[in-house]
């Protein structure tokens, strides 16, 4: 069945808002870097933030209509590869600026695994199971998941901890367009996995009959969610530079970590997305929550680390990729909790619990190290 509703007003309003103000920016004397900021300024900075925050809830919207079209897994690539791109968009416009963190990457790339994989996946996994008691899903969908994240996070945050060639957490400009190159076939070689020879594998096994979600979106519907995720991506990667300048004059004024930097993109970022992984748990629909959940976070290191290594290798600066021995510690028991709670098919509350303590441990140990 086919359905004729109309987008939402603003999902159409904000990606076109996004696309003006960047271009009204230069007339109405806006500037992100005004030192010592203006009321005007702030107001102006304020207005931009939602206009953004919009626009990223508008391209997860069509990307979400075109996904519904498409079908699974394509439907969840879709998603994913959108909010990609805004995050890399952000990434970029920080590490762009004069004087950022040369570890915004690693911070940004480290923050969404914790966020996915302990705050996403728990909370998840604790709201389906207090609705329906058990949810069940594809074990080999999730073990393909686990082994290529595995790899990605040892790879790109670990390994350079322990290399020769450069001193410190870095990777040589070698180093790091190996990394680069093995990380973009890995991801490569998971995404024709799971679209092409094992589509099955993220597929649920016996989905629940859902009230009015057999309507497939209209053909005209979707032609207007591609152009409206289009102008949407465009007006957030546009609106990033100043977005970047203002986290960054407010994080120092404040005097928040380094590290928050990361997280404020992982979370501005992965929100829409995390709000339809939660309403599809709570729906009975734990797998299409996997996919979306840990497929965000391998697309962040297949392709954020890929895209900013490059960068960084052209401009001549060098990043800091290699995380901490605490970070370390809370990576490994993240990967070794994920194949405890999906090696059985089927999880309840206590597994969802035990992925928001660590999360909530993360999240605290950024602030009192």
């Amino acid at each position: 069945m086919t359905a004729k509703t109309r987008p939402p007003a603003t999902t159409i309003a904000f990606p076109i808002l996004a696309i003006a103000f960047v271009f009204l920016a230069p007339f109405i004397g806006f500037d992100a870097g005004a030192q010592p900021p203006s009321l005007s300024s702030l107001t102006l900075s304020a207005v931009m933030t939602v206009i953004m925050l919009g626009a990223v809830f508008a391209a997860v919207h069509h990307a979400d209509v075109i996904a519904h079209r498409v079908g699974e897994p394509f439907g969840t690539l879709v998603l994913t590869l959108a909010v990609t791109i805004i995050e890399v968009a952000l990434i970029e416009s920080i590490v762009l600026t004069p004087g950022s963190s040369p570890a915004l990457a690693r911070d940004t790339v480290f923050a969404v695994i914790m966020i996915v994989c302990n705050g996403l996946v728990g909370l998840c996994i604790l709201w389906g199971g207090l609705r329906h008691h058990e949810q069940e899903f594809q074990t080999s969908g999730a073990s393909v998941y686990l082994s290529v994240l595995a790899a990605l996070s040892i790879l790109t945050l670990v390994l350079p901890n322990y290399t020769l060639t450069a001193i410190g957490p870095y990777f040589s400009n070698t180093q790091l367009i190996f990394v680069s190159i093995i990380t973009v076939i890995l991801y490569v070689a998971f995404l024709f996995i799971q679209t092409s020879r094992h589509t099955d594998y993220f597929r649920a096994e016996s989905g629940p009959a859902q009230n009015g979600d057999h309507a497939y979106p209209s053909g005209r519907l979707v032609s207007a969610s591609v152009v409206l995720l289009l102008l949407a991506l465009c007006g957030v990667i546009l609106i990033a530079k100043k977005f970047a300048t203002i986290l960054e004059i407010g994080l120092s004024h404040i005097g928040a970590p380094q590290a928050v930097s990361g997280i404020v993109i992982a979370i501005v970022v992965l929100a829409p997305e995390s709000i339809t992984a939660v309403r599809a748990a709570l729906r009975n629909e734990l797998q299409k929550s996997l996919n979306l959940a840990l497929g965000s976070s391998l697309a962040t290191i297949g392709l954020t680390i890929p895209a900013v290594a490059i960068t960084n290798v052209f401009i001549d600066k060098q990043i800091e990729i290699g995380l901490s021995s605490r970070d370390t510690l809370l990576l490994g028991l993240t990967l070794y909790l994920s194949l405890l709670t999906f090696g059985s098919g089927r999880t309840n509350i206590l597994a969802g619990l035990v992925h928001i303590v660590v999360f909530a441990t993360f999240l605290f140990l950024v602030f009192i190290p």
